[in-house]
């Protein structure tokens, strides 16, 4: 569990939360949660989310269940920093997708005193760790995993099982691309593919 409150307010340092899981998890719905909870705590909030995702909406982040918050899309992580200037709370959203460089953008703004809620899958299809999330998930104050429920035993998901034959990296889709296993049934579902 996470603390919104420190107990030393002389400190005028931020923090960084990262929520992570599988697809299908609730990322995104959970950060929207505590994004909106900051709004109207009246907090100054800036949402971020790479330039690339564009599944739902080209500047709003969207869970899965169609919970939306507006954003800025941003080509590179560097661009964060420079408008992130003057908030309170900062959001990034699908952050597996930046360059190595959010680690030290979200490590500079908690610096200044900005509390800094990332969302990101924490394995690729692959079930390989994924891009900068294992590093902002070391470099943080709070991680939550949140998990989706597997389609194939009904079991916690925690991988993302991709059931096209793309072999690409990124590959933006939803479930007729992916679907949430568990240890188990991605275990088989790999087995599976590898006999094709």
């Amino acid at each position: 569990m996470f603390l919104e409150n420190t107990v030393n307010h002389k400190e005028q340092f931020g923090w960084i939360e990262v929520i992570c899981g599988s697809m299908f998890s609730g990322k995104t719905e959970e950060l929207i949660r505590r994004l909106k909870r900051a709004q109207f705590a009246k907090q100054k909030v800036e949402i971020f989310k790479p330039e690339i995702d564009t599944r739902y909406h080209d500047e709003m982040v969207v869970s899965h269940d169609a919970n939306e918050i507006r954003s800025t899309p941003v080509p590179a992580a560097a661009n964060i920093a420079i408008l992130a200037q003057g908030c309170d709370v900062v959001g990034i959203d699908e952050a597996q997708f930046f360059d190595d460089e959010i680690v030290k953008i979200c490590n500079d703004l908690a610096n200044q005193g900005i509390r800094v809620i990332v969302a990101g899958l924490d394995m690729d299809f692959k079930g390989n760790p994924f891009g900068p999330m294992p590093a902002l998930m070391a470099t943080a104050e709070y991680v939550t995993k949140v998990h989706a429920v597997c389609t194939r035993t009904g079991n916690l998901a925690n991988y993302s099982h991709r059931k096209t034959d793309s072999d690409k990296l990124v590959l933006l889709g939803e479930t007729e691309e992916y679907e949430p296993l568990s240890r188990a049934a991605y275990f088989y579902a790999m087995k599976k593919d590898e006999e094709k």
